[in-house]
């Protein structure tokens, strides 16, 4: 792993921050230009029958700019914030701006990749842009330069969630445990870290996971027997209470069940007829 892989946030931890190939932005970049000259097309055609008749040259000529560069300028930059850094090229690739930090994009950065972007992809035919990403260490076109962003390769290869399973020196703790008050929301963060772990940085994933444990143990009660490592305990907890949900949801099938035979039987030993 290169040191463009890696990004240092704030609290010190180091993620996995792979750049997107140039091939990916490359396929990107047409599917968003192939997508543009459409609308452009689409929107032109009408544009110029009706106001063709009713405008003079210059009014028409500053007309057609006007909607030009809101098409090829203000759509990108558009669609780029609101979606903090996807597009149709970048979405059907798995791919997302973000700024050099690893946090989303904002208008100021979406402008700068916009204003750029026209003459670098647009005016050049993507010349400037393909010569400035094979330069880069992380791919980056000049507007990315001038915007402090990159392109995020944030697609992985699919693949099953990480069993989760009470670890054999907890067993008899983890029939004794306590977990009602464990938010879903919590719970949902430590499931997804499970799933990533064997994937993130060493350092990372350690970091990572002794701040999960050490936000999962008010709500954990007892607590885990000293020396416990922090994603065992994670991963027990987890585990419990997947099995406790999944009693109680069984449980009240169950009784719905023989709810429902009660409530459609007939009274007082009447057959049902067929």
């Amino acid at each position: 792993m290169t040191q463009s892989d890696e990004t240092l946030i704030g609290e010190g931890v180091v993620l996995d921050t792979a750049a997107a190939t140039l091939g990916a932005r490359t396929a990107g970049a047409l599917l968003d230009g192939l997508a543009l000259l459409a609308f452009y097309t689409v929107t032109f055609i009408p544009l110029n029958i009706f106001a063709f008749a009713a405008l003079d040259y210059a009014a028409m000529t500053a007309l057609v700019i006007t909607h030009a560069v809101g098409v090829f300028v203000g759509i990108p930059v558009a669609v780029e914030t609101l979606t903090r850094g996807r597009s149709v090229g970048k979405l059907a690739l798995g791919i997302r701006i973000v700024r050099d930090d690893g946090g989303p994009i904002a208008f100021r950065q979406a402008l700068s990749r916009g204003l750029l972007g026209f003459f670098e992809l647009w005016a050049t035919v993507g010349a400037i842009a393909l010569i400035a990403s094979v330069t880069n260490q992380r791919g980056k076109r000049v507007g990315d330069l001038l915007a402090g962003t990159y392109a995020l390769q944030v697609r992985a290869s699919k693949s099953q969630h990480t069993p989760l399973a009470v670890a054999p020196s907890l067993a008899s703790w983890a029939e004794t445990i306590d977990i009602r008050r464990l938010p879903d929301g919590l719970a949902l963060t430590v499931r997804q870290f499970l799933t990533r772990a064997p994937g993130l940085h060493p350092s990372s994933r350690d970091e990572l996971g002794r701040s999960l444990a050490a936000e999962l143990a008010p709500f954990v009660s007892p607590s885990p027997p000293p020396g416990t490592h922090p994603e065992s305990m994670l991963s027990t907890v987890l585990a419990v209470r997947r099995d406790r949900e999944y009693a109680i949801a069984t449980a009240n099938q169950e009784a719905d069940a023989q709810q429902a035979e009660r409530i459609h039987r007939l009274p007082l030993g009447v057959p049902d007829v067929p």
